[in-house]
């Protein structure tokens, strides 16, 4: 007789629901994992409202994940145990492309990420090649499930090449955000946080942002300009995925500065070229994340263990996990990060060990 076990599915856009399919088996090289936490993620939020064109339907969505090892299939070296706490690196890359090739698997051509091109964790159980598994045994269940989308913010900050003691101008503070924020802190920046939200830009500023701007209330630019000397800021990190904050970031721009692009909007953006000549600026993209960026979040949240609350906005059951996405839909703006809790996982201490 086959186990089923719950799972969230998006079926189209706007229709969200809880559902039943068949327990996972684990293949050849693949290691089956008892999920205990998944994050929403922004990704989940536009393919829910249909605004995603990388998703088919239907799709179950999720890839900020925790749990513990349940299954191993045939073929898995030693060191993968059952009841090991582990995360997922959920991109799926082709090994064979230029990103490939060049060691930079997270822009792999051909890539395909849990919860987007593929099916993604919000089940209870889920089935990887154990070349995904990452173990973590210095964390809770709960806070592991939030270094997948800090590690985003960690690596857009590692292309930003940051020195100690610059000024780096965050535009956009929701989850991504607060990574840049946290990863440009661990290296010593004076950060700037720049948001339309109140609540989002206190959250940057308990976590240590050293100025805040309400660009719904504020002249984004005169404020920068004015903290700046005049001159601007020499790092800035897009993380709102605006066509505003997109020109925005080079429009303020120092001379020399360094532009790091990690949201994307979904139309065209107009530019004043010339300011990319005039000042010298780098623009760099930055796409998710690697093993090593998994790695540096996972030991920073071990070191401050305190961030986890003040990240998380709310907790809910699988059995909540449809409405918290209607609810988040129609209220953006004071959400940072949604964690379901699946499985047995404790509701109080978020499995603490």
């Amino acid at each position: 007789m086959t186990e089923h076990m719950k799972s969230i599915c998006i079926t189209s856009p706007d229709n969200i629901s809880l559902t039943t399919r068949p327990v996972p088996v684990p293949g050849p090289g693949e290691v089956r994992v008892a999920l205990r936490y998944v994050g929403y993620c922004g990704s989940d939020l536009s393919s829910f409202q249909g605004r995603n064109p990388m998703v088919d339907f239907p799709r179950v969505p999720g890839h900020e994940l925790s749990g513990v090892i349940d299954d191993i299939g045939t073929a898995v070296p030693h060191g993968y145990v059952t009841g090991q706490q582990v995360t997922i690196l959920p991109y799926f890359n082709c090994g064979t492309c230029i990103a490939c090739r060049n060691n930079r698997p997270n822009a792999c051509r051909n890539n395909q990420t849990m919860g987007v091109q593929r099916e993604g964790a919000l089940s209870e159980y889920t089935c990887v090649p154990y070349r995904h598994i990452i173990p973590v045994d210095t964390l809770c269940q709960r806070d592991i499930a939030l270094v997948e989308p800090l590690a985003v913010g960690f690596h857009a900050v590692e292309r930003a090449r940051i020195q100690p003691g610059e000024k780096v101008v965050v535009l956009g503070v929701g989850m991504i955000g607060l990574g840049i924020l946290l990863a440009a802190l661990r290296k010593g920046a004076h950060v700037i946080a720049v948001d339309l939200s109140a609540k989002k830009l206190e959250i940057a500023r308990q976590l240590g942002a050293v100025e805040i701007i309400n660009a719904s209330t504020e002249d984004v630019i005169t404020r920068l300009l004015s903290l700046t000397n005049g001159e601007g800021p020499s790092v800035i990190l897009e993380a709102a995925g605006s066509p505003h904050t997109f020109r925005q970031a080079v429009d303020v721009a120092s001379q020399c500065a360094r532009v790091v692009y990690v949201g994307y909007t979904k139309v065209p953006v107009e530019f004043e070229t010339r300011l990319f000549v005039s000042k010298e600026i780098e623009i760099l993209g930055s796409r998710g994340a690697t093993r090593q960026d998994f790695e540096k979040v996972i030991g920073f949240l071990h070191d401050n263990p305190a961030c986890a609350d003040i990240i998380i906005s709310r907790t809910v059951s699988i059995e909540q996990a449809d409405s918290a996405m209607r609810e988040w839909a129609a209220n953006p703006g004071g959400i940072t990060k949604i964690l379901v809790r699946l499985g047995n996982s404790n509701a109080e201490n978020g499995d603490k060990k």
